[in-house]
């Protein structure tokens, strides 16, 4: 179990981050919840998303996001993009980037007593060559969307394998 002074409700908190919080990170933020809940460990494992800029605060994700993870049974719909805040290094034990850039931010922005875990999202994933989660927003149509998808559904399952090992008890 995680020793240190992080979310009291949950034995263990996930916060999924992008640039805006209206593409990728409510998407995994999504796939992961219905993930959690379909292995019964949504009352486990609290989860949240978040943005490195604060274009979007407040917004729904982006209707190609809300639309693509429909078709897929995962429900966008209650999320509202927010900007990270210094306390959200307190609240969360795993802050998964999804792209160098904004994980380089996040290390940026972390205290140096943070010791939770900061990585990219994609490091969870076993079948994705790739280790950053591409940017749908700019792309035609719904491919790039779909993609996004798949990376994080591969992710999902492996954050989850890892939670149970690290943390099972």
């Amino acid at each position: 179990m995680i020793d240190t002074v992080m979310s009291k409700q949950f034995p263990v908190s996930v916060l999924f981050v992008c640039l805006g919080n209206i593409c990728r990170s409510p998407t995994a933020h999504g796939v992961f919840l219905k993930c959690l809940a379909d292995e019964g460990l949504q009352h486990q494992v609290e989860v949240d998303s978040a943005g490195t800029a604060a274009y979007h605060v407040g917004n729904p994700p982006d209707p190609r996001s809300t639309m693509v993870a429909a078709r897929r049974g995962y429900d966008l719909s209650p999320l509202r993009a927010r900007a990270v805040e210094g306390a959200d290094f307190e609240q969360y034990h795993y802050i998964l980037a999804m792209d160098q850039q904004n994980l380089n931010f996040l290390k940026a922005m972390a205290p140096v007593n943070f010791t939770g875990h900061l990585s990219l999202f994609l490091d969870f994933a076993d079948s994705v060559d790739a280790r950053e989660v591409p940017d749908p927003y700019y792309t035609d149509g719904d491919k790039g969307f779909e993609l996004v998808v798949d990376m994080i559904e591969d992710a999902s399952a492996g954050l989850i394998r890892h939670i149970r090992a690290r943390h099972a008890g």
